[in-house]
């Protein structure tokens, strides 16, 4: 694999594993994989043989983002004014939209993943976590195949969650009887998955996470084979937790969530939830000492229109935070990098409630990469510094959008927001895009085909 040397940039956030700092007016050598060095008139020395050169002229350079929950399927399941959140709460929510996914058939899960990498990747995101739980029995079980084949189209990082949903409706649950599994089918198929694309090696592409959905669409057991199985294989467990099914499982299970998840297992340095946003501080405590980590989704808060997720108390009690755009039905786009902006703007919006401050706009850059990495288990990624994946974007800062705002790359994405693709997407050492387009891939095609897809499913 060819090396690049980005000349010229007017601006690095680098990270040597003490936080983030501004580089300026430096340049990055990449080599294979990995970074291998960042500084002044790096092309004075010879460089290795191949090495590409790009004019990174008024480029920011940032570490890529690394997205920590989504469903991919939801692509074909969004912009649908029908389904409106402001009258419903998530329970109501879900028992409406759970047929509607059912409907979904095997090539609709490949184009919907390969729509929502497309849009994630043209905005900086260079490894994405899916939480896959939807398994219609027409579709059959080879849908986290079909994302990893993907994954591969792009060049993109990939982390796949196996979801799945045990409980049926009669006993409580809102999964329609055609997405139901038992538990030793989602467990034989999680097996098959980690034996089949689970990679822990530096630089890995592929990994699979255990993730059964959330406990009120779950038996008990499912959640205690899930941790037997993730802590026999070495790989991380994740489920959905505190969006609004508290009470459900208080009067189920006669505790709350994060106490039954821990009760079961289901927690500690290899577990991250997402959402979390009606827990208590008590709660939040609990988990910040298990280790437990949280993928913050800001878009369905808006939506919900409930509790702000407080994240100032997780970041003051020290639970390891990332953040994740959701799925499409409940944001309408797979953007990390609007959600960045997003999560800002809303704890701004709760600050005067809150009893903690408002973290910095830099630190929700850094749930947006080393915070992410931290999440999916990940060393090699998730800031740039030699030795590390070369993971980054950049973005042009040459335009109209930016005067006033170039003096702090660390504020940028939060307090500003970056309304357009990037200029440049690499991941682990390949330029996928470029330019307003994708390396070898024609998206007017891939767009087509998409759409052909989402044509014969009849909602």
């Amino acid at each position: 694999m060819a090396g690049y040397l980005l000349k010229n940039c007017a601006a690095v956030i680098v990270d040597e594993g003490k936080g983030p700092t501004v580089q300026r007016n430096v340049d990055i050598l990449t080599n294979g994989r990995a970074i291998q060095a960042i500084g002044e008139d790096l092309g004075q020395s010879e460089l290795p043989v191949g090495t590409i050169v790009e004019d990174a002229t008024g480029w920011f350079v940032y570490p890529g983002l690394v997205n920590t929950h989504h469903h991919f399927f939801q692509c074909f399941v969004r912009n649908r004014a029908d389904l409106d959140w402001t009258k419903l709460s998530v329970i109501e929510w879900l028992d409406r939209i759970y047929p509607v996914f059912s409907r979904l058939n095997e090539d609709c899960f490949y184009h919907a993943s390969v729509t929502a990498m497309a849009e994630l990747i043209k905005h900086g995101c260079t490894t994405a976590f899916d939480h896959q739980y939807c398994f219609p029995r027409h579709a059959g079980k080879r849908l986290i195949d079909r994302q990893f084949e993907a994954a591969d189209l792009f060049g993109m990082r990939f982390h796949a969650g196996r979801g799945g949903n045990t409980l049926p409706k009669s006993k409580g649950s809102t999964i329609p009887d055609q997405m139901l599994e038992t538990t030793d089918e989602f467990i034989g198929d999680c097996e098959r998955l980690i034996d089949s694309y689970h990679d822990a090696s530096p630089f890995s592409m592929r990994q699979v996470v255990v993730a059964p959905c959330q406990p009120v669409n779950c038996y008990r057991e499912t959640f205690v084979e899930s941790v037997a199985l993730a802590r026999d294989r070495g790989v991380q467990m994740h489920t959905h937790v505190g969006e609004g099914e508290s009470p459900v499982i208080a009067a189920r299970h006669g505790m709350r969530t994060v106490d039954y998840c821990a009760e079961l297992g289901f927690a500690g340095p290899d577990a991250f939830y997402a959402h979390c946003w009606e827990l208590t501080h008590d709660e939040l405590r609990k988990m910040a000492a298990s280790g437990t980590g949280v993928s913050h989704c800001p878009e369905p808060v808006y939506l919900v229109g409930a509790e702000v997720t407080d994240i100032p108390a997780m970041a003051a009690f020290g639970l390891r935070v990332g953040l994740g755009c959701d799925g499409a039905a409940s944001n309408d786009n797979s953007n990390l990098m609007h959600c960045l902006h997003s999560a800002y703007m809303l704890q701004c919006l709760a600050a005067s409630t809150r009893l903690h401050r408002v973290p910095a706009p830099v630190d929700f850059l850094g749930y947006a990469t080393t915070g992410g990495a931290a999440l999916l288990g990940r060393s090699d990624i998730g800031r740039l510094a030699p030795g590390m994946a070369a993971d980054l974007f950049a973005i042009d800062t040459r335009r109209m959008d930016y005067v006033g705002t170039r003096h702090d790359p660390l504020s940028l994405m939060a307090k500003v927001g970056i309304g357009m693709p990037t200029d440049l997407t690499m991941i682990n050492g390949r330029i996928v895009w470029q330019k307003g387009e994708f390396a070898g891939l024609d998206e007017a095609r891939l767009f087509a085909e998409a759409e052909a897809a989402l044509s014969t499913v009849e909602f």
